[in-house]
């Protein structure tokens, strides 16, 4: 009982070793510049083990050189309420459970109904997962950004609440914002607003106009999808009607 006993202190010291770490490093970020984050590393190790080279472009720019439409952009398109909330929205989350949960019951209706005809692939039914909608704030995609894997697991979401608790307590909500701007993907390679206007319009992020800021904003929940798919007609509208947001996007 002791053995265990002294396990599991053990175990809690080095989880408290861990947050006074993540605590540490966040702090720095006031006044220093992340070198790079978790995701940004093992896309690295992707690019190169895949293609044998690694192209990648990223250039730090202060976040009054971000053109302050691309800021209500992403706000309008990614985190409408990210000027005011904690760090996590709620509601958001609470709307996407909902989502998530008709998508599943919708799903497995579907399957229920058409198990007696469903293509078999050996001897198993092919079963189409729904996707999972999330409610991610800027704050908590920056958290998970900057020092987490991509797995999905409740350890890990539990980790990624509270970074993003330290993260809002330690750093301003404009330092997140523009570490965020800075750090994020924006196509294969691609990373931080300077290098995408740079990539996609051959221009300085501070020069950016409202429509070429909106088509970006859409374009972060899957940048890789639309660099290869610039034509496409969601990306158009999507970028329509975060265009017309703009004006309600509050800047922290």
């Amino acid at each position: 009982m002791k053995a265990l006993l002294r396990l599991f202190g053990l175990m809690l010291l080095a989880v408290l070793a861990l947050q006074l770490f993540f605590a540490f490093r966040i702090a720095a970020m006031a006044v220093l510049e992340p070198q790079s984050t978790a995701f940004q590393r093992s896309e690295a190790w992707r690019l190169q083990s895949e293609k044998g080279r690694l192209p990648w472009r990223q250039q730090w720019v202060p976040y009054e050189q971000i053109s302050d439409l691309l800021k209500q952009a992403v706000i309008a398109s990614e985190d409408d309420g990210f000027s005011n909330h904690d760090g996590v929205d709620w509601d958001a989350l609470e709307k996407a459970w909902q989502r998530n949960a008709r998508a599943q019951a919708q799903a497995e209706k579907v399957t229920g109904s058409r198990a007696s005809t469903a293509t078999r692939i050996n001897s198993k039914s092919v079963v189409r997962t729904p996707k999972v909608v999330g409610g991610s704030t800027i704050t908590q995609q920056l958290a998970k950004n900057l020092f987490l894997s991509g797995e999905r697991t409740l350890a890990r979401k539990g980790q990624e609440f509270v970074l993003t608790l330290l993260l809002e307590t330690l750093l301003s909500k404009q330092r997140i914002l523009e570490i965020y701007l800075n750090s994020v993907e924006w196509g294969e390679g691609v990373f931080g607003a300077e290098a995408a206007a740079q990539h996609y319009f051959r221009k300085p992020a501070s020069r950016l106009n409202a429509s070429e800021a909106a088509r970006l904003a859409v374009m972060l929940p899957r940048p890789k999808y639309f660099e290869k798919l610039p034509n496409s007609s969601y990306l158009a509208e999507r970028s329509g009607v975060i265009a017309s947001r703009l004006g309600s996007a509050e800047l922290p």
